[in-house]
């Protein structure tokens, strides 16, 4: 998709800015696939969301993604730019991955969100699995069972949808800590929507105190033409 308009921009962080982390996603997932119905973006595998994420992320603000995380063993803060390469290519999820006789479908935000007040990783574990059954009458009839099913569904799932959990391999260069970082594109993206909705904000306020005018005209306006204009009124 091409990327936001400054207007556009503004509206998704405004409607979005309340809202829970999922729901935020979902608002995202609906502006980078604006065809899929509201019911079809909830049940949507989580990869397939987090890689059109990723594609709307391009689109607005380019293929380079600078990011930092702080090395777990002596705490160094580690930045980086982060590489597409490194992460899994865009497939195409599969409805469901067959393990050990069950059927089970790839979790969304749907599922996600049922587990919101769910304390216990566990329980929300087995839950989770419990929902992603194509097939209620299959399910295991004890947690024992379901345990055990658990660990080889878990890596069949992950193994289908590769962009559902994102992470990246790291080395840290003061102590040689290599290890994993989650990458949550959804709250990345969201960092950045926010950020360039607050200049924006402050563009138009300046730009309407000096000149007088509304704020679609000042969107309006490209972003080489608003900074000329910027750059006169700013001291």
């Amino acid at each position: 998709m091409p990327a936001l308009s400054a207007a556009q921009l503004l509206s998704v962080w405004e409607h979005g800015a309340l809202r829970h982390p999922l729901d935020r996603a979902l608002l995202l997932f609906a502006v980078a696939e604006p065809g899929l119905a509201p019911d079809a973006l909830a049940d949507a595998p989580l990869g397939a969301c987090n890689a059109a994420l990723m594609r709307l992320r391009r689109d607005c603000f380019g293929a380079a993604i600078p990011a930092w995380t702080d090395c777990p063993a002596c705490g160094e803060r580690m930045s980086f730019e982060l590489d597409l390469a490194q992460l899994p290519a865009m497939t195409p999820v599969p409805d469901v991955v067959e393990v050990e006789g069950h059927r089970f479908r790839c979790p969304g935000a749907r599922q996600l969100a049922a587990l919101a007040d769910c304390p216990d990783a566990d329980e929300a574990a087995r839950r989770l699995l419990l929902s992603c059954i194509a097939d209620e009458a299959q399910a295991p009839a004890d947690n024992a069972m379901l345990d055990q099913l658990l660990v080889h569904a878990e890596h069949a799932i992950e193994a289908a949808d590769p962009w559902a959990d994102l992470a990246v391999d790291y080395q840290c260069p003061a102590c040689g800590h290599a290890g994993e970082a989650a990458f949550d594109i959804a709250s990345y993206l969201w960092e950045e929507i926010e950020a360039h909705a607050g200049r924006l904000l402050d563009e138009v306020h300046l730009l309407a105190s000096s000149y007088g005018w509304r704020e679609d005209e000042i969107l309006a306006l490209g972003d080489v033409r608003r900074a000329a204009y910027l750059a006169r009124v700013t001291p």
